[in-house]
């Protein structure tokens, strides 16, 4: 079993410490949420709640990820660096592109693309783009990403949503075959394209092991009908943080336990936040080597 620490809720001064702590502690990645923007007004079209609101308000300050990861990255050597999840069509393929192997390569290698469509159809208002279409655009956005990170020669796209002639896109990612994307949700679509199109699946909110069971299942069973089920998969979730629930998560085919301080940063000091980290490392981390 692995272990990620989401970095989300806190203050992103505690950062550098918090992912150095992790690192030493054996945490295996770090994960940062975000939005590109946030409505005046909050809908309650969040899927994993249940009155259907985010645990965030309008006023939450949001951070780009990958500026902040790379700040992790200049003080850490090992960790990896996930997003959990990037809204991926919301932004051009080539820019999502670069911003990623900006950060392989000033990593080392160690960055994990966390994925989806989101769920804030606000964010795709905003930005001019058919909130409807979002699923359709990633699945054309992941292939293409790929081919950007792994081609030596010019590529061209020539599809739906994205078109353009001859580049070249350098370097290539130090990661082989390229960066891993991982993809986030528990929709029949979001199932299906982590399937048949991720190199992982992150999951969030499933409420029991029973569930859990069966969510896996349908994402084996997609990987299995596009002849994808011998490639390295990845399969992370927030069920079960404690010795026993890290158990029952491993037993249902879980590979990474995605963990977050349990407190409130903005009452708690940041040696409440490592204090609670080095005991959460003693008691379910050193259990589970990785």
């Amino acid at each position: 079993m692995k272990f990620g620490l989401s970095l989300v809720g806190l203050r992103p001064r505690w950062y550098a410490d918090v992912a150095r702590l992790a690192e030493s502690n054996g945490f295996e990645s770090v994960w940062l949420a975000e939005h590109l923007i946030l409505p005046a007004e909050m809908p309650n079209t969040y899927l994993y709640s249940d009155t259907g609101f985010p645990p965030i308000t309008p006023d939450t300050p949001i951070y780009d990820p990958w500026v902040m990861l790379a700040g992790v990255a200049a003080v850490t050597t090992r960790i990896r660096l996930g997003t959990n999840v990037y809204v991926l069509p919301l932004r051009h393929p080539l820019v999502t592109a670069r911003s990623v192997i900006t950060l392989d390569r000033m990593s080392g290698g160690r960055v994990t693309l966390g994925a989806g469509v989101g769920w804030l159809a606000d964010e795709y208002a905003a930005t001019g783009q058919d909130f409807s279409e979002r699923g359709r655009r990633m699945d054309e956005i992941i292939p293409l990403l790929r081919t950007l990170w792994t081609s030596d020669g010019p590529v061209e796209h020539h599809g739906k949503y994205y078109d353009f002639d001859p580049v070249r896109f350098a370097p290539r990612t130090l990661q082989r075959p390229c960066v891993p994307i991982e993809i986030g949700g528990t929709s029949a679509p979001a199932i299906r394209r982590a399937g048949r199109l991720g190199d992982g699946w992150i999951e969030l909110g499933a409420a029991s092991a029973a569930e859990l069971t069966g969510l896996i299942g349908a994402v084996q069973s997609e990987r299995a009908a596009a002849g994808r089920s011998g490639l390295p998969f990845e399969i992370t979730s927030g069920f079960g943080r404690d010795p026993a629930g890290v158990a029952a998560a491993a037993a249902a085919g879980v590979t990474r336990t995605l963990v977050s301080y349990p407190g409130d940063a903005r009452t708690s000091t940041l040696d409440d936040v490592l204090g609670w980290l080095d005991e959460y490392s003693r008691e379910v981390v050193d259990r589970w080597p990785m």
